[in-house]
């Protein structure tokens, strides 16, 4: 904004700032109001805190034999990796599928039935959900657990990152140890997740191998007595071609039959193995522990941008008055023309509502 003179140039930069230096309580006194308005803010709204942990899953052998197979493909496989793509993997035992599984409805479900300390001395219990200390209420369970499903949600921040593989889980919450507390806790059931599936797969792998071995072993002895009985039958089987020929027909058969029942026997052993297998396959980088400051509201921050508004708004004070002041003395013949024609109006205004009542 510009002051104009009475040349119709408008002002200088000088003329300008003599406007604000002319009133320095005013540019002054705005940064003091807003800036203790944004203090008194930040002491009432209520403090969030924010716990962050970090951890790594494991790829598994499986990864790790895929991986070497693609040793040739170094560079696709690098530039797969930064851009979060399992190529050849596991996929659910990529970091990405990890951070999905953390944000799904039946693991934060877990958590809002979890009971962590109540954190209050006077309180009538020790400990209650994480549901009820949200405050989240609902018609029924499954409505409450919907909406603190929604809210928990907002709360929870997860990230990967695709170079390292190492995936950051942030919780906010009122108190900074239910903060921490509510991180541990999903990585625990992150793991409980990954050890059940993992196992319920191996279980499922088990029966069907299993059912698999007794057919095989079924099918080896039907080859070995067959054979057998070929050998009693045939005592002189070397001295025919034709018996020869059949000879190799059926030990061949053996063969394969033994073959295939000691593959079936190593992976049946294999899948009862991990069946049974309770090692986590995530790696904690960092456990949550409980922050010592607050994440928000942000005191310097917030008060920062209070004294900035109110300055800002200060100029521009000053200015506007200087501005308004100008232009009624610049303009003081044309305003008091103004006044003379409002009050003329006004007196025929007057004369007529007279005659009316006349």
């Amino acid at each position: 904004m510009t002051l104009p003179d009475s040349s119709g140039t408008g002002d200088s930069v000088f003329e300008v700032l003599n406007a604000v230096l002319r009133r320095p309580r005013l540019v002054a006194g705005f940064p003091l109001v807003t800036g203790g308005l944004a203090v008194a803010m930040t002491l009432l709204l209520p403090s969030s805190y924010t716990a962050r942990t970090t951890f790594v899953p494991d790829a598994g052998s499986l990864q790790s034999r895929l991986s070497g197979g693609l040793a040739g493909l170094g560079a696709l496989s690098g530039l797969a990796g930064q851009l979060g793509i399992p190529l050849g993997g596991d996929v659910t035992r990529s970091p990405r599928f990890y951070a999905d599984v953390a944000q799904s409805r039946e693991l934060l479900e877990k958590v809002l039935l979890t009971r962590f300390p109540a954190g209050s001395p006077s309180a009538v219990v020790d400990s209650a959900s994480l549901l009820q200390i949200l405050g989240v209420t609902g018609k029924d369970l499954a409505d409450s657990l919907e909406r603190g499903v929604k809210r928990l949600r907002k709360r929870l921040d997860v990230g990967v990152d695709n170079q390292t593989g190492i995936v950051r889980l942030e919780v906010d919450a009122r108190k900074a140890v239910l903060a921490a507390q509510v991180a541990n806790r999903l990585v625990a059931l992150l793991n409980a997740f990954n050890i059940e599936t993992r196992q319920s797969r191996a279980r499922e792998r088990r029966m069907f191998v299993e059912e698999r071995v007794i057919e095989g072993e079924h099918n080896l002895r039907g080859a070995e007595d067959e054979l057998k009985r070929f050998y009693e039958k045939n005592r002189s089987w070397q001295q025919a071609p034709q018996l020869t020929f059949e000879e190799g027909r059926l030990r061949r058969q053996v063969e394969v039959q033994q073959e295939l029942y000691l593959t079936l026997r190593r992976e049946y052993e294999t899948a009862r193995i991990e069946e049974v297998n309770d090692t986590p396959i995530i790696t904690v980088v960092d456990s949550a522990v409980p922050p010592r400051s607050r994440s928000s509201p942000k005191t310097v921050v917030v008060t920062t941008l209070g004294l900035i508004l109110g300055a800002v708004v200060g100029v521009f004070a000053a200015i506007g008055i200087e501005y308004g002041n100008r232009l009624g003395s610049e303009s003081r013949s044309g305003y008091m023309e103004f006044r003379a024609l409002i009050q003329n109006a006004r007196g025929e205004l007057r004369a007529l509502i007279g005659r009316a009542r006349q």
